[in-house]
């Protein structure tokens, strides 16, 4: 994997946060850390100077936090969006504040972020603000799908260069229009412990391969974003795949991984398995 962080910075608070944080992933994962602002092409002169001053600020934050690991900075031009797209190609991830400048307070994501997150290859963790409590743990999404399988990688390492425990949840949803219904002859049943099943063997197998991170694991039966979110009350960081199981192969994220970013308060990761192309996914 590759052995830099990225983090995106316009000034805005939600920036400063994810400087704060990637600069304590870095830490923790001894990976180097690179600042990046992009500054739109046709800027006028003082406008370029305020891109740059934004950068050197973020840039002597990183260092100041990193601990001594490499920190490099850079000006890019052109579209943020694209730029940052570019970045995560060789990033092991991107990290990005919930919303930046400009945008409206009452917006808990701003489109920079969520078209990141919907679209680059590798993990990209949205962060909201300044995490002032830590749990010691992190909670996963989890159902089996290839996404779901680069979710918990991230997830492992990410929970063993913070020390912390590693809580998966696995949540089932009754299909909305299902002929099981009508029959009803407990084939529905039959599904949910089918499918849990699969899961807590795909957990096994973390646990078998990762000893040394506590991982603990739990079925529950609802709506994933209002489970994950409950979770997430007492977590450092939720992971989810781009899209699960059942989802459109050509949808950009899944309906979890943007509900998520929209109602989790914590950083969250989302991550898309690098050499996905669209096509269907299957379980692991």
């Amino acid at each position: 994997m590759p052995g830099h962080i990225v983090v995106g910075v316009d000034g805005s608070p939600a920036a400063r946060a994810a400087v704060d944080w990637a600069a304590a992933e870095a830490r923790s994962r001894n990976l180097r850390l690179r600042v990046v602002h992009a500054c739109e092409q046709g800027r006028q002169e003082h406008a370029m100077g305020c891109c740059a001053s934004t950068l050197a600020f973020a840039g002597d934050r990183a260092r100041a936090l990193a601990g001594g690991l490499p920190v490099t900075t850079e000006l890019l031009a052109g579209n943020v969006v694209d730029r940052l797209l570019a970045e995560a190609a060789t990033a092991d991830s991107v990290v990005l504040g919930s919303r930046g400048l400009g945008e409206l307070a009452a917006m808990l994501l701003g489109s920079v972020s969520l078209a990141v997150a919907g679209h680059a290859a590798g993990p990209v963790v949205v962060v909201r603000g300044p995490g002032d409590t830590r749990h010691g743990r992190v909670v996963a999404g989890y159902d089996g799908s290839e996404h779901a399988e680069a979710a918990m990688e991230y997830a492992v390492a990410h929970a063993r260069a913070r020390g912390a425990r590693l809580h998966v949840v696995h949540v089932w949803r009754t299909p909305a229009v299902s002929p099981y219904v009508v029959t009803g002859d407990g084939i529905l049943v039959d599904l949910y412990q089918e499918d849990t099943r699969v899961v807590a063997e795909g957990v096994d197998r973390w646990r078998e391969k990762n000893p040394d991170v506590e991982i603990t694991h739990e079925a529950w039966i609802g709506h994933p974003v209002s489970v994950l979110t409950e979770a997430a009350a007492s977590a450092d960081l939720v992971v989810v795949g781009s899209r699960g199981l059942g989802g459109f192969a050509s949808a950009i994220m899944g309906s979890v991984g943007h509900g998520v970013l929209h109602h989790v308060t914590c950083p969250v990761a989302v991550v898309r398995p690098r050499a996905w192309r669209g096509a269907h996914s299957s379980p692991a």
